[in-house]
């Protein structure tokens, strides 16, 4: 079975021409939008489980990466955001989803677990863009 997170992907590659299929950012046109904003409603009634986004393998280090490197890893992050940004939306849904028709102990049960989701997501985003950020100054200041 694929996860949404696939089937988004694979769905948006389709609507592209295969020269821009490698690319790993891309700008969505409006077919792929509309293809995605679909899925994206199926994914959260169909999958009751948000993938957890996953971080940069690894963060070069700025005062010896090449600036390819540290291009790449700036795409890496902004792909990162994405995906953290779309975990938080599908928690957002799933939370709708699984609060629906339950009793209120139970909502504010499943609300407080899914904030706590929410939190560490983006404190992890957060810890790791600092990370980040602080090789780039250091990239930076040797390019002076």
């Amino acid at each position: 079975m694929h996860s949404c997170r696939e089937l988004l992907a694979a769905s948006i590659a389709s609507t592209l021409p295969a020269s821009s299929r490698s690319c790993s950012l891309v700008s969505k046109t409006s077919s792929s939008a509309s293809v995605a904003g679909s899925l994206s409603l199926l994914c959260g009634v169909a999958n009751a489980d948000c993938a957890y986004p996953k971080a940069p393998a690894a963060i070069p280090n700025g005062s010896t990466a090449s600036e390819g490197e540290m291009t790449a890893a700036a795409a890496a992050f902004k792909q990162y955001n994405s995906d953290v940004t779309a975990y938080l939306a599908c928690l957002q849904d799933e939370t709708a989803a699984k609060s629906a028709g339950v009793s209120a102990p139970q909502a504010l049960q499943i609300k407080s677990m899914q904030s706590k989701k929410h939190n560490f997501a983006v404190e992890e985003l957060e810890s790791n863009v600092a990370k980040f950020n602080a090789q780039v100054r250091a990239f930076k200041s040797k390019k002076a």
